[in-house]
Formats: C-alpha cells, sequence, structure tokens
C-alpha cells in the first residue's frame, strides 16, 4: 500500500480501513462506461476484501479488466476518507470465507435473518482481492461539525 497524498500518514489511513464499518466504493471499466458498487470489505493490512455473486456484473467485468478505483468515506459531515486506485484478483475458493468475516464486521446479531439468508448463498459468492493500493486522503474534520455521532467510524489519532 502507497499513501501518495492527503493528511493521514500510513498508520493512519490503515486504521481507517481497518476501522471504518462502512462499504466501499469500486468503480470498474464496463463496456458502456465506468460501473459504481458498493461492497462490504476488510483490510487485511495489504488488501482490502471484499465477496459478492460469481455472476455479479462487476465479476464479469473484473474478468475483463482489473483495474479498480475505490473509495471509503462516509456520506454524512464531516467529510473524510480514502480514495484511490487498486489491482482486483477473483479468488472464488475464498468466496464463502470472505462472506463470513463480512457478515461477522458488518452485521449485529439483530439482522441475523438477513446473514442466514446471505449465508444460505455463500457457494454463489466469489472473493474479490484488492491490491497495489495506491491511496490519498482527505478530511475536512478541523472545519467541518458532525451532523451527528457515528459509532460505525474510527476515531484518528493525530500523527
Amino acid at each position: 500500500m502507497e499513501v501518495i497524498s492527503g493528511p493521514w500518514s500510513q498508520r493512519q489511513v490503515r486504521h481507517w480501513l481497518t476501522g471504518a464499518r462502512i462499504p466501499v466504493r469500486l468503480a470498474v471499466l464496463a463496456p458502456r462506461g465506468p460501473l459504481v458498487v458498493s461492497l462490504w470489505y476488510r483490510f487485511d493490512d495489504a488488501a482490502l476484501w471484499c465477496a459478492t455473486s460469481a455472476d455479479a456484473d462487476v465479476v464479469q467485468h473484473l474478468r475483463s479488466d482489473p483495474r479498480v478505483g475505490i473509495e471509503v468515506a462516509p456520506d454524512l459531515p464531516p467529510y473524510r476518507g480514502v480514495r484511490g486506485t487498486g489491482r482486483a484478483t477473483l479468488v472464488p475458493e475464498d468466496g464463502a470465507r470472505t462472506l463470513s468475516d463480512l457478515l461477522a464486521r458488518y452485521l449485529d446479531p439483530i439482522n441475523d435473518p438477513l446473514a442466514e439468508w446471505l449465508q444460505g448463498r455463500a457457494d454463489d459468492e466469489v472473493a474479490i482481492r484488492i491490491d497495489r493500493l495506491t491511496l490519498t486522503s482527505w478530511d475536512f474534520s478541523r472545519r467541518m461539525r458532525p451532523q451527528e455521532p457515528s459509532p460505525i467510524l474510527p476515531q484518528l489519532a493525530r500523527g
């Protein structure tokens, strides 16, 4: 992972990617133009891991061109986050395991019915590993007040 610009250090970017419980926006090239999808992810210190159905449009496009754009940022102020580029690899044999990891990361017990439904489709999942990350950060926290406290976003230590 290479951090090329922005106010956050590499340690802070890693902390953000590890702690933010929001989807990654993933942009891929498609025949009729860019396709942007939001996927749950986990960060393992070297790559982002996502899971989706093996017949999803994004999977088909990644087979043609593995280059991706990514953004991990909330929709509410204060605006801050990480964006950049990477290279995707499809890993079908890790689809079910990655889905299980993502369900544990994103869903609380109140959403067990959704987790059970998704887990019932695990055999059709493919993992997407995004590495060769080149990232930029931005953070307007000092200039903007939050609309409401967010328990799903990490607090960043300065430095």
